[in-house]
């Protein structure tokens, strides 16, 4: 499929045609929603963690009479019923990633890509180079292309300039191309790719 390429002017320079195998298939929600789980559990920190039983120092001297005292028989002050005691089955350090197979992965990038083409949420511009790295600048050309919520995709390498303008601009994400992820492209109401982006993303997921 072809789709029309604009400058940050906003102004038209020419097609691109856009591989039906990375940006034609029809998106598939689970596929989607398994993606954005794995991504979302594999960044979890997983370092909470509580004093349990035996990480608590308290007496082992039964407290009170065998019999008689009209209570449970109790013989550890670190028990999870007193004060100053350990949580009973409290979280752990641990990992909460998962595993997710590698051709679900790519398939995943490649459903999200072509949800953006769908909901016409796709826009493709010739380079993401800025002259000096002024916001107000940047602003004012994303106005002119409609853009108020998006991710910007560029090359291999970001202009310095277009990274440090883009920075104190809310919504606005910007990666290199092989930075590209399904929950930050979801995330975000527009996709911009560049040229550049497009090739090195069709040249991943072919």
């Amino acid at each position: 499929m072809k789709l029309d390429v604009q400058t940050l002017a906003g102004k038209k320079s020419g097609t691109v045609d856009l591989d039906d195998s990375v940006f034609g298939n029809e998106p598939r929600k689970d596929i989607l929603h398994r993606m954005v789980r794995y991504q979302l559990a594999k960044r979890q920190a997983g370092t909470h963690q509580v004093q349990e039983r035996g990480d608590v120092k308290k007496t082992t001297k039964r407290i009170g009479r065998q019999k008689g005292g009209g209570t449970a028989r109790h013989g550890n002050g670190a028990v999870s019923q007193f004060r100053g005691g350990g949580k009973a089955h409290g979280p752990r350090v641990r990992s909460h990633a998962f595993d997710l197979p590698k051709k679900v992965r790519a398939m995943a990038l490649r459903h999200a890509l072509s949800a953006k083409v769908a909901s016409s949420e796709l826009i493709v511009i010739d380079e993401a180079v800025l002259k000096s790295a002024k916001t107000a600048d940047l602003r004012k050309s994303l106005e002119k292309m409609g853009v108020v919520n998006a991710l910007v995709v560029g090359g291999s390498t970001l202009d310095e300039n277009f990274a440090n303008a883009a920075r104190n601009i809310p919504n606005l994400d910007v990666l290199p191309s092989q930075g590209a992820n399904v929950y930050d492209i979801l995330k975000r109401h527009k996709l911009v790719l560049t040229k550049q982006a497009v090739q090195d993303l069709e040249a991943r997921l072919k």
